[in-house]
């Protein structure tokens, strides 16, 4: 999912900035090597945040020589910037490099059941710029329209050269979202709108940027890995909260998708009920079943999806539905790190800090209350993105697909 191609990276004057050609080469060829080296290089000092070119030759394994060549050609690109020499120690003084943020930029596109979120993204992976727009499940073509003007309002800003930096437009979007007509609460005219709209198709003859689809809790497992605390774990689980709960695995260090799709799937694990029997995770840990109680007592449930960050009005409800999902996510936790031995489980989604801590806090409440013997402990935190995750790791797509290497390849000294 992170590495789905190369592209082309020459030095080219600003005045004369042209579309790089896609290239597919992976082989021995000097071309394919220098690519490589390059997408390593870039690589290495996204994860560093700043990298010194002795350090870069060090962590690679290539000759100073190549690296000097290798970091001048991306200085000159404007994909890297020279930072601060650093004094005070022996030798020559240190020059670090790290990501220029105006070196490509990107867009992130999550499709959501309430609300649609697009954001801007530099090179080094920070939103620039981002739109949010609650909805209650729009048509096709009503979601088209937040599209066309969310991303007008995106590059409001930009200048005609930053925009011919743009190298893509990634996708978040839930697995057959025309599904669960009753728990959405759309006509099924609506819903059958969707089944048999091309989302893809239709974006890619919006935008002349490459379209990257994915799964929107894979893109949000994704970016956790990538931005957040993942970073820290080579192995970990992820559970993203949203309208239905949704997450991903990663092992080794990657985005592990499955042969069909299915590693991650975690709102279709049985978990048991507080009354008895089981049901799928989805059921007891998703906030449509926040929104559903919202309504029923005649309030105004719109408030979920207005990025709105204190939910402590809604009350005890609030309470009740936090209780429901930790005690559903424990036991989906437990069952997980019996199969996978993860570092952690890290819990995030659509909702507002304090939120998230009071779940996190009830799901290790919970995991005391579960027989685990047989299972290495695991740490259980929090997330660190929030609303934004989805949106963030689709961004990433075409930013990996263009500049980067696996994030194996990062790993290596710890292996």
């Amino acid at each position: 999912m992170l590495n789905t191609g190369y592209r082309e990276m020459t030095p080219v004057p600003e005045a004369e900035i042209r579309n790089r050609p896609q290239s597919g080469m992976r082989g021995s060829s000097q071309t394919g090597v220098r690519l490589y080296n390059e997408r390593l290089v870039l690589s290495l000092v996204r994860t560093h945040g700043n990298l010194p070119k002795a350090e870069i030759a060090r962590l690679t394994g290539l000759s100073p020589q190549t690296v000097s060549v290798i970091v001048r050609q991306l200085e000159n690109e404007g994909l890297l910037l020279k930072g601060k020499a650093q004094k005070g120690k022996v030798g020559q003084p240190l020059q670090p490099f790290s990501l220029s943020p105006e070196g490509t930029f990107a867009i992130g596109l999550k499709v959501g059941r309430r609300s649609g979120d697009l954001v801007l993204v530099g090179l080094d992976g920070v939103a620039r710029k981002s739109v949010h727009h609650p909805y209650h499940f729009p048509t096709p073509e009503q979601f088209m329209t937040f599209v066309k003007l969310g991303i007008d309002e995106l590059l409001a800003d930009l200048s005609p050269l930053q925009r011919q930096r743009i190298s893509g437009m990634g996708v978040a979007a839930p697995f057959d979202i025309w599904k669960w007509e009753e728990e959405v609460g759309a006509s099924r005219e609506v819903m059958e709108a969707w089944r048999s709209f091309d989302l893809n198709a239709e974006l890619a003859s919006l935008c002349s940027w490459p379209v990257l689809p994915c799964n929107d809790a894979t893109a949000a497992c994704a970016a956790e890995l990538l931005l957040g605390r993942g970073r820290q774990f080579r192995d970990f689980a992820y559970f993203y909260v949203g309208y239905f709960i949704g997450g991903g695995v990663v092992l080794n260090g990657h985005v592990f998708n499955g042969p069909k799709g299915n590693a991650g799937a975690f709102g279709s694990m049985p978990v048991q009920r507080a009354s008895g029997g089981t049901e799928q995770l989805i059921r007891s840990a998703s906030l449509y079943l926040l929104e559903r109680h919202l309504r029923e007592e005649g309030r105004d449930a719109s408030m979920l999806w207005k990025s709105d960050d204190d939910w402590s009005r809604i009350g005890p409800g609030l309470d009740r539905w936090v209780e429901s999902a930790a005690r559903g996510i424990a036991q989906a936790a437990i069952s997980i790190a019996a199969v996978t031995d993860p570092a952690a489980i890290i819990i995030d989604g659509a909702v507002p800090p304090h939120v998230r801590a009071q779940l996190v806090a009830a799901v290790r409440s919970q995991m005391t209350r579960v027989n685990t013997d047989g299972i290495n402990p695991f740490a259980v935190c929090e997330g660190t993105i929030g609303i934004q995750a989805r949106a963030l790791g689709a961004a990433s797509l075409p930013l990996f697909a263009n500049f980067m290497v696996d994030r194996d390849v990062l790993l290596k000294e710890e292996q």
